[in-house]
This record gives C-alpha cells, sequence and structure tokens, in this order.
C-alpha cells in the first residue's frame, strides 16, 4: 500500500513552522516535500493535503489524490494519508 505521512515542524530561530510530506517509492527511496505552514487552513486536515500536493507535484507522479482517505499519525504530529483503492472488501 502507497501511504503518505506528513509531519508538522515547528518554527524555529532561522525557519518559520512547516509540513512534510513523505513517501517511500516502490525503489524504497524516500521521497518528500516540506511547505511553509499554510497559516490560511489554520490546524486542519487541509494544510496538511497541501504538503500531499506539493509532494506530488515535486516528483511528477500521476497519482489520482482527490479520494484519499486519512488518519492521525501515531505520534500525534502529523496524518498518513492512502488511497482509497487500498480497501478491503
Amino acid at each position: 500500500m502507497l501511504g503518505i505521512y506528513t509531519k508538522f515542524i515547528p518554527a524555529t530561530n532561522t525557519k518559520g513552522a512547516r509540513i512534510k510530506a513523505s513517501v517511500y517509492g516502490s525503489d524504497n527511496k524516500m521521497r518528500s516535500a516540506t511547505i511553509p505552514y499554510p497559516h490560511e487552513y489554520g490546524t486542519t486536515i487541509k494544510a496538511h493535503y497541501e504538503a500531499v500536493k506539493a509532494l506530488i507535484e515535486k516528483y511528477k507522479v500521476n497519482w489520482p489524490i482527490q479520494n484519499m482517505r486519512y488518519g492521525s499519525s501515531h505520534d500525534g504530529k502529523g496524518f498518513f494519508f492512502c488511497f482509497a483503492e487500498s480497501t478491503i472488501d
């Protein structure tokens, strides 16, 4: 199953708050994209979804993200996104 993990990265003295989206490809290599925190979305899932979209755009992959499912991450710092096709009937 292909899953994308997002994580909130708090601001530091030199950088503002960010969100990082990461995924392991079929070649077992980590791919990631980091965006400035989109404050217009507040603390909602939409802010993390923007990082997912940035990851898709950065690597020019053709993944149908409009029907993704998501849930909270185990560490409470982000979310885990997966595709609707990854279901058990």
